[in-house]
């Protein structure tokens, strides 16, 4: 039973630091978890991998498609269709994080609008009753801090869908299609200190003034951020 993380983004230094960030909160053994590289290679899972776990990315699904690299298109046709075979019962456990929400909601029959950014550090989270409910989500607590940075959202869960958490700025914060495809806006594998140093590698790229960095990181640092971490224990021990 192998876990593989797969990675969105095109900047290697940020995609070595989210896998760390999966690997420490997924607590398995290294032979038990594999990375592949969504940006430079075609997506085929082996036979033994049980879970796998997508990164964010500073790509966007609402991007026009005009300007969407090969890369990026080749990628979101692979996440495609590992999200309808999810969905529809086949092929591994499959979580989907920050801009994999998306991916999975598009590709499910959701719509994925500009309206619903958030800003990069913490928001508070609620769980929703079906969210107080779900075998992964139940065991946290009823509102959380859980660390943000997007720049699009979903309207509703994909037809079919569970909404597992939510707020204000962002109303679908989780769900959950079927038993074993979970998707999170939200980052749950950071810890603040892994969050606020991904903060410094995009801080260029418009999630906020590169100026105000120490500031928002600072304010990050000081918050605590837990419960997102341990939705990523309690996918892999179900589905591993």
């Amino acid at each position: 039973m192998t876990v593989l993380y797969i990675s969105a983004r095109p900047q290697a230094v940020a995609a070595d630091a989210e896998f760390e960030s999966f690997r420490a909160a997924a607590r398995v053994d290294d032979a038990d978890i594999r990375r592949h590289d969504l940006v430079s290679e075609a997506l085929v899972i082996q036979p033994d991998v049980t879970a796998v776990v997508i990164g964010g990315s500073p790509y966007n699904v609402t991007d026009p498609e005009s300007s969407k690299t090969d890369a990026q298109r080749r990628g979101e046709e692979h996440l495609d269709r590992l999200a309808v075979a999810c969905a529809d019962g086949v092929g591994p456990a499959v979580l989907f994080t920050c801009y994999g929400i998306g991916v999975a909601a598009r590709a499910l029959g959701g719509e994925v609008t500009r309206a619903f950014p958030e800003d990069t550090g913490t928001a508070v989270v609620e769980l929703t009753d079906a969210g107080q409910h779900d075998p992964i989500f139940g065991g946290l607590a009823t509102r959380f801090n859980a660390l943000t940075t997007h720049k699009e959202g979903c309207v509703a869960p994909p037809p079919g869908g569970e909404l597992l958490a939510t707020n204000t700025a962002c109303p679908v914060q989780a769900y959950r299609v079927g038993e074993r495809l979970y998707a999170t806006q939200f980052h749950p594998e950071p810890t603040a200190k892994a969050f606020a140093e991904r903060m410094d590698i995009y801080r260029n790229d418009g999630y906020f003034p590169a100026a105000d960095y120490d500031v928002l990181a600072a304010r990050v640092l000081r918050t605590s951020v837990t419960e997102p971490l341990r939705i990523i224990r309690e996918f892999i021990r179900r589905f591993t």
